[in-house]
């Protein structure tokens, strides 16, 4: 893996060009100098091409965008943008359209950083495990900050210690029981997206290296399945933390209700 990180021609042309800027900087900070040609790391280039390609597509979007006579790249943004729209709503209610840029950005960055990897020349930044705890720490700081905001930090710190229906006295038994939960959330998000896609990567290019043709093609294959549905799955339970971080007592209390009539 190693010798594959440093034929990455894309990552030999960016520290070439911006390595030598990026290493005198550290050094003026007090920071050591990675050993090595490479002193920006290929994730880090990885995820930088997908914010500069995706920044090139909303700006040729935006420039051609028409009501009357919109374009497929607009449908299928459009249709995109309400899906997401609905599985909001669905979790969070009529409060989840506020939500929508980062739920919506997560989504984009992880399927992409998940698919980049299947392209020739390039690898997945989510098959590195900085990308996806930082992913994972994003979403977690992000429905914590929006829980607090909606409820107030007292009341929000309350749900937690005495959630709905539980007496007040185990309070001292939940409260850390809950901060566990919520740390190994971090753990569940980033070590799963990571070793679904480190793993595949890994299986693609043994057998690359194998038999270089068409042996690796179903595996290729399976991977555009597993980075929809990993990014999709990442999401999804960054929406579910979110819809239980901003709503109130009452409504955790009413969707307890509808739940246990469900069952």
């Amino acid at each position: 893996m190693e010798k594959l990180e440093h034929e990455l021609w894309i990552v030999q042309a960016v520290n070439a060009a911006l390595g030598p800027m990026i290493a005198a900087m550290l050094r003026a900070l007090g920071r050591a100098v990675p050993p090595g040609p490479n002193v920006i790391p290929d994730y880090l280039i990885m995820a930088g091409l997908i914010v500069v390609a995706w920044t090139c597509v909303c700006l040729v979007v935006r420039r051609t965008l028409s009501v009357e006579n919109p374009g497929r790249l607009q449908i299928l943004i459009e249709d995109a943008v309400g899906a997401v729209r609905s599985m909001l709503h669905d979790y969070i209610g009529h409060k989840g359209q506020r939500y929508l840029p980062l739920i919506a950005t997560l989504f984009v960055f992880i399927l992409s950083g998940n698919l980049m990897g299947l392209i020739p020349g390039l690898k997945s930044p989510t098959g590195n495990i900085n990308v996806t705890l930082g992913c994972a720490l994003t979403a977690v700081v992000y429905y914590h900050s929006q829980g607090i905001k909606e409820q107030g930090l007292f009341a929000y710190i309350k749900h937690f210690a005495v959630p709905p229906g539980a007496p007040v006295f185990l309070a001292p038994i939940m409260l850390p029981i809950e901060i566990i939960s919520h740390l190994s959330r971090v753990l569940s998000l980033s070590l799963r997206l990571f070793g679904n896609i480190f793993g595949e990567e890994l299986v693609i290019l043994i057998l690359f290296s194998i038999i270089p043709f068409l042996v690796p093609l179903p595996m290729m294959f399976l991977g555009l399945v597993t980075a929809s549905l990993q990014a999709f799955i990442f999401v999804l339970l960054t929406t579910i933390y979110l819809g239980g971080a901003v709503a109130s007592s009452h409504e955790q209390h009413e969707h307890g209700e509808m739940a246990a009539g469900e069952i």
